[in-house]
């Protein structure tokens, strides 16, 4: 169902990214925008496909103008479902010009988790590559409203226009887009890490505030050239005049991508920042060390999706510039950025205090961001004056405002009633669905999500502060703590991921790992409820950075294995 693009009676000012996308273009039209990767030249060179900030700015308007052309009115919903690069953020500024929203949805989480998300949000039409058209054409009973149809590549037996034509339509003119702030932009779907994804409503302010929270934070200029391993910082990127490479990569599975690859496109381009989770760091990191290979022009690196490790900080900054800094913003699909911290802080610093059942220090708030901790409710929180606010130290769950903060979902919407909170000033607070607390320098320390939390009769253990002190061992690579049973009466579990596939190789080696594991946690004041510990070959993570454990899934695997 299209939103209504009623502006409010006070607002007329024009809030979109693109029009900062199109200043840059006009400043500096043949500065390059986009590079993408391409099949490589005889010589056997690495091949690439770049569009300056002219061309993508000419490319947008003609979307935007046909798009109109066509009929698509502001607040018209359109899933775009384009691979990452020169299309994908030529399609994203195009659309968001013509004020139409884009559904952005994760490839990766599967053929029925992708249907039913779409068929939730109600397209009124599909910007797809051939594949997704020919899926959408035989499920379409699922999508009766698609009738604003463009074929990204060749068009077969269904209708609709290719991207070529809809170009063909419009004009290359300057289009001025007409969105106020509180104008629906987009809706993008979280990874479903703890439930099933939901479809969460940006608009046109949550877009624009999250470019300029970026670039003043780190700093970011024009001149600056960007890898980008997530494809939505290409949107960033072109909001704050960067360059954007997209490396080659399946970007639906970062822990698997080639290291040789980013490294090419990191010389090659001479890329001087770069974001990706922290399972791509991680990759890379290791081979660097093993090759000696450098990447000496990165100047900053940012990750995000999950706790970042202190080794693979320390990996990563031993590989780049001198003067590099490894940043680790935190936040969410419902507000992004809300804080950050330097890798140098986190290693001089606070890591010690993690490795000790601290939790994870995720630094201190964005300008644009108010938080509060309180106490841990399982309910809804009608107001933020129902809610008890903790001192520091004391861990509970962590709730945000600001221009970043997004205000609803727009499918699932019953978890707006246990998501969203108001206050006395008419402001709508989110709550993050992580635990953890504030200390003296008014830095966030994640304990772990609200969900995982684990309760035992006499006590309740939060999932972060354990599994970091088991992390310590040289035998583990990570861990997960799980609770089986019902809240309240439930089993302590530690499932761990070994360092080396020799231990799953027979029950003998588990058996020693799992001795040696039990061994550590005895002497752990933190670790000593553990009932159960158990060997996993390999701890299922979500598809959007491969970063955050599924521990709903291991909580049933383990009491399959302990029935």
């Amino acid at each position: 169902m299209s939103t209504p693009h009623a502006k409010p009676a006070n607002e007329s000012t024009v809030v979109n990214v693109a029009s900062r996308m199109a200043e840059h273009a006009r400043r500096n039209p043949d500065n390059i925008a986009i590079v993408e990767p391409a099949k490589p030249n005889g010589r056997g060179q690495s091949g690439y496909r770049t569009i300056t900030f002219g061309e993508l700015e000419s490319r947008s308007n003609e979307i935007a103008s046909g798009l109109r052309a066509k009929g698509v009115q502001p607040g018209t919903r359109l899933a775009l479902l384009v691979p990452p690069g020169i299309d994908f953020v030529t399609l994203v500024f195009g659309l968001i010009k013509s004020g139409a929203v884009a559904i952005l949805i994760d490839p990766g989480m599967g053929k029925d988790n992708l249907v039913r998300c779409l068929s939730e949000a109600e397209p009124e039409g599909f910007v797809a590559i051939s594949k997704a058209q020919a899926v959408r054409t035989v499920l379409r009973k699922r999508f009766p409203k698609a009738r604003f149809n463009v074929t990204v590549g060749r068009r077969w037996f269904w209708g609709g226009l290719t991207l070529k034509k809809l170009r063909s339509l419009g004009s290359r003119a300057i289009f001025e887009p007409d969105s106020s702030a509180d104008d629906p932009a987009a809706i993008i779907f979280t990874t479903g890490s703890t439930g099933p994804p939901k479809g969460v409503h940006y608009r046109h302010e949550n877009f624009d505030r999250q470019v300029v929270e970026i670039r003043d934070q780190y700093g970011i200029a024009s001149e600056t050239v960007n890898l980008a391993a997530f494809p939505l910082f290409g949107l960033f990127n072109a909001g704050m005049g960067a360059t954007t490479v997209f490396p080659d990569m399946d970007f639906t599975r970062p822990a698997d991508v080639d290291p040789e690859a980013i490294l090419t496109a990191l010389t090659d381009w001479n890329v001087t920042q770069a974001f990706a989770s922290p399972a791509l760091w991680k990759r890379v990191g290791k081979y660097c060390e093993e090759t000696g290979k450098k990447m000496r022009s990165l100047r900053a690196i940012y990750s995000a999706g999950a706790p970042v490790p202190g080794p693979v900080i320390k990996s990563i900054r031993d590989q780049i510039a001198d003067d590099g800094e490894f940043h680790t913003p935190y936040g969410a699909t419902e507000a992004l950025p809300i804080a950050t911290i330097a890798g140098s802080e986190v290693l001089s610093e606070t890591q010690q205090q993690t490795d000790q059942g601290a939790g994870v220090c995720v630094g201190r708030r964005f300008p644009g961001i108010e938080w509060k901790v309180v106490q841990i409710s399982d309910g809804p929180i009608k107001r933020i004056e129902d809610a008890q606010e903790l001192e520091p130290g004391e861990i509970g769950e962590l709730l945000v405002t600001g221009p970043v903060v997004t205000r609803e979902y727009v499918t699932r919407i019953e978890a707006n009633a246990t998501s969203k909170v108001t206050d006395g000033q008419g402001r709508l607070w989110h709550r993050m669905g992580d635990t953890g607390y504030l200390d003296e320098h008014d830095r966030f320390w994640f304990c772990g999500r609200v969900a995982h939390r684990v309760t035992t009769h006499d006590e309740t253990h939060f999932t972060i502060p354990c599994e970091a002190i088991v992390n310590t061992l040289p035998e583990v690579s990570r861990s997960a703590l799980v609770g089986i049973g019902s809240a309240g009466a439930q089993t302590v579990v530690l499932i761990v991921e070994p360092s080396s596939t020799a231990a799953t190789d027979s029950d003998a080696a588990k058996q020693d790992l799992v001795t040696t594991v039990q061994h550590f946690a005895t002497c752990q004041a933190k670790l000593q409820a553990i009932e159960h510990v158990l060997v996993h070959p390999q701890l299922p993570v979500d598809i959007r950075h491969n970063a955050k454990i599924f521990r709903e899934k291991l909580a049933i695997w383990a009491a399959e294995r302990l029935a």
